[in-house]
C-alpha cells in the first residue's frame, strides 16, 4: 500500500492515489494540475521515508475537480449575566482535489 502524509493549508492529510480530498480553498481554475511539495512521510509498500522536516525527492500530483462550500457551522457567543448573545453561521470555502500520482525520484 502506497500512501503519503502531506501538509497543506495548515493541516496534515493521509493521501492515497486515486482518491479525492477536500482542502481549504486553493486559488486555481478547475481542471488544473497541482503539485504538493510539503510531504512529511511516504510509505512505499513497507519502505518508509520520513522527512526532516520535508521530503524533497517525492512528488505528489493532483487535479482540481471543483470548488465548493462546507456545511454551515453555527458560532454562538454568550456572556452570562449580561444579556448579550451573538449567533453567526460560517461556511468554509473548499477545493476538491483528486490525487493522481505519488512518485519517488
Amino acid at each position: 500500500m502506497k500512501y503519503a502524509i502531506v501538509e497543506i493549508s495548515g493541516k496534515q492529510f493521509w493521501i492515497e492515489s486515486g482518491k479525492y480530498y477536500n482542502f481549504n480553498r486553493i486559488p486555481t481554475e478547475l481542471g488544473k494540475e497541482i503539485s504538493l511539495n510539503r510531504i512529511l512521510l511516504v510509505n512505499n509498500n513497507g519502505e518508509i521515508l520520513i522527512g526532516k522536516p520535508f521530503l524533497s525527492n517525492v512528488k505528489v500530483t493532483g487535479r482540481v475537480l471543483e470548488h465548493l462550500r462546507d456545511r454551515k457551522k453555527i458560532v454562538y457567543k454568550m456572556r452570562p449575566k449580561k444579556k448579550t448573545r451573538k449567533k453567526q453561521g460560517h461556511r468554509q470555502e473548499l477545493t476538491r482535489v483528486l490525487i493522481e500520482n505519488i512518485s519517488i525520484n
